[in-house]
């Protein structure tokens, strides 16, 4: 069966690192430690995707600017201090090292920061997996289709031959805007209802659905 795709772009947290609770938590902690209004669980996790600043700018609209260095840097002391046990799911490296044995360009837009992506990439031994990557604090951060049409140009693909993979609404919302084809994840932070309204071309349900679907597919 030929391909329906040359390209596969994969978000990171949530869709290939089991790390939604990781975010939530730490975000939450960030802001007690800072005696700042501790945002829910549904409220974190939806900013997961989004760029630190956003993300920041949704959850604490009443926060002056100058204020975000110490929360980003109580964020990341927590977050990095779950660092080991946080990791990629079940499958994932097998199925991102089958996907480019089979032909398929690889591709990562994430809200993560460039230094945050290149180490999660080398903890978990994928330096020579993906054929490029696109971080939050390199241009727009999601929705904004900038990641996803700098990847296609830098690959040298036609958007209609490229696949975003996501488990928020502002992936799917990313690939809209880029006219893109889309595939959801429900096992990672955004529910199911959310991501059905970008109409993606499935909605899965385990990262072992995903692969499978890839598989037989993509």
């Amino acid at each position: 069966m030929p391909k329906q795709f040359d390209l596969l772009v994969f978000d990171w947290d949530g869709t290939l690192m089991d790390s939604a609770a990781a975010i939530t938590s730490s975000l939450q902690t960030a802001c007690a430690d800072l005696e700042l209004s501790v945002p829910s669980d549904e409220r974190a996790r939806y900013v997961i995707g989004l760029g630190l600043s956003d993300a920041l700018k949704y959850l604490l609209p009443d926060l002056p600017a100058v204020g975000y260095p110490a929360l980003l840097e109580r964020y990341r002391h927590h977050f990095q201090r779950q660092d080991r046990d946080t990791t990629l799911f079940d499958g994932a490296p097998q199925m991102l090292q089958a996907l480019r044995a089979a032909g398929f360009v690889l591709a990562v837009a994430t809200g993560k920061s460039r230094r945050g992506l290149d180490r999660a990439i080398e903890a978990t031994g994928l330096q020579k997996v993906f054929h490029a990557t696109r971080c939050a604090d390199e241009g727009f951060s999601k929705p904004h289709p900038g990641m996803l049409l700098w990847l296609l140009d830098e690959l040298n693909v036609e958007r209609e031959r490229a696949l975003m993979i996501g488990d928020t609404s502002h992936d799917m919302e990313m690939a809209v805007a880029a006219e893109v084809e889309r595939l959801a994840v429900a096992y990672g932070a955004h529910p199911r209802e959310n991501l059905l309204k970008h109409s993606p071309v499935a909605c899965l349900n385990t990262f072992g659905e995903l692969s499978q679907w890839l598989t037989t597919h993509a």
